[in-house]
């Protein structure tokens, strides 16, 4: 019986959770579940305990930690993304596979020596961005290749938002379906990128004031604007040679430019603790980042007139709907600005029971085929089904158990830091989640509405 340990249990871990205890009695699995909360599951697992079961953990007890690791075979971490590394340092001191859904970092990378030499895999980036992206993006990128297609410019952008029946009066039209801080914190580091041949830089101060519109059939406009380093991803991509690549995030019209607000106004800086008290108001807090004005005057239109926005406009709106402007107590003693943000978020953009969220990827590639250009676009839309079995839920976990499946089974050849763009492992998982779980990209492909190259 092979022994695999999932450490965190959280929201995003209920579709991995649920296909793992499937395929647990056939695939001869037995599952240990930590979690700081492992009541929670009790529910989930009473049907289950001849091949599962959950203990206590809380991640900063190392020897907690050690314990686990050696007694598993695999080792799948939901937990942040910040403890991973302490996690990879464990399963490679006791020889055991590691997989996760998060970005493999610099910090991450150092382990691939010591994995390769362990016969070890560590496999990173296999849940929905960064995962579904690159599984997607290759198998397309495969198929240009193979009529003979040279890419000139690929682009990727994927979001996490509510479904159309649940934006309501929602003027974001975003709730929270992944870690609410990586949500405040986004675009913090200066996104890199090529354009027609050229290196360009977007600091953060301006990510969200840079965007551009694109339609996905069916679902109408969305905002897409540059995330983190998409240079990164030439090699691995094998489009060293792409004068044109980016990855990006999207947002419905409308959130950047009200984020981007915020981000001028100072709100989103965790750098800094305010030593405010847990009563001071919104709209003092905000007065506090204004040049001064009477105490009489009014907030909102001082703050427009700071930022250049329209006090009617849509900018206003959404950031009078989230109560900056209230007397509603920050609820939180020094404090940075962005935990202030943050919990006041949560409040506003809390997932309700009834609340159906929605995964949007786009993928925009142009190459050029016996001296024509073509594009191609593959659009992907996932609905969750209420606030626990979310699209977020499904398009994380699901890609992410089928490849511990694969690594069971010893399908997965590749040692080291490892993601996914072999195709030895994205197209089986595409299959799979094509085939089960109605999981598809639509495409279609035709001619550049630009004019052919020149001779």
């Amino acid at each position: 019986m092979t022994r695999l340990l999932l450490l965190g249990a959280g929201r995003s871990a209920a579709s991995l959770l649920h296909y793992l205890l499937r395929y647990a009695p056939t695939e001869g699995w037995f599952l240990t579940i930590a979690d700081v909360n492992p009541a929670h599951l009790a529910p989930v697992l009473a049907a289950h305990s001849e091949y599962a079961r959950a203990v206590p953990f809380d991640v900063q007890q190392e020897d907690r930690l050690e314990g686990l690791v050696e007694q598993a075979d695999i080792v799948i971490s939901m937990l942040p993304a910040s403890f991973h590394p302490r996690v990879a340092a464990a399963c490679v001191q006791h020889r055991r596979h590691l997989a996760t859904a998060s970005y493999a970092t610099d910090e991450i990378r150092r382990f691939h020596a010591d994995a390769v030499e362990a016969g070890l895999t560590i496999l990173m980036e296999c849940g929905l961005d960064p995962g579904l992206d690159h599984m997607s993006a290759m198998k397309a990128l495969k198929e240009i290749r193979a009529k003979g297609g040279k890419l000139t410019s690929f682009k990727s952008y994927c979001g996490g938002l509510l479904a159309p029946d649940s934006e309501g009066g929602n003027p974001w039209k975003y709730k929270f379906t992944w870690n609410p801080r990586n949500v405040v914190l986004a675009g913090q580091s200066t996104a890199k990128f090529l354009e027609a041949g050229r290196l360009r830089f977007i600091p953060y101060q301006q990510i969200f004031a840079r965007h551009e519109t694109l339609e996905v059939p069916g679902y109408g406009a969305f905002e897409g604007y540059a995330n983190r380093d998409s240079l990164s991803y030439r090699a691995p991509y094998g489009l060293d040679d792409i004068p044109t690549m980016l990855r990006g995030t999207l947002r419905r019209p409308g959130y950047c430019a009200a984020w981007h607000a915020l981000v001028k106004l100072g709100l989103t800086d965790d750098t800094v603790q305010l030593g405010n008290s847990s009563g001071l108001p919104w709209r003092e807090l905000v007065a506090a980042y204004l040049p001064r004005v009477p105490d009489d005057f009014d907030i909102a239109a001082h703050l427009a007139a700071c930022l250049g926005l329209d006090p009617e406009g849509e900018e206003m709106r959404r950031l009078t709907w989230l109560g900056l402007f209230s007397d509603k107590p920050v609820g939180h003693a020094n404090a940075t600005p962005a935990q202030l943000l943050e919990r006041l978020l949560a409040e506003k953009w809390q997932l309700e029971p009834h609340d159906h969220d929605m995964i949007v990827m786009q993928h925009l590639f142009e190459y050029e085929l016996d001296g024509e250009e073509y594009t191609r676009t593959a659009s992907l839309i996932v609905l969750g089904e209420d606030a626990t079995h979310t699209a977020m839920a499904k398009t994380v976990g699901l890609p992410l158990g089928m490849a511990v499946r694969r690594l069971v089974r010893g399908e997965v050849t590749q040692r080291g830091v490892v993601i996914p763009t072999h195709a030895d492992l994205y197209e089986p998982i595409l299959a799979e989640l094509e085939q089960d779980y109605q999981i598809t990209f639509v495409e279609e492909e035709g001619p550049s509405t630009r004019n052919a190259l020149a001779d």
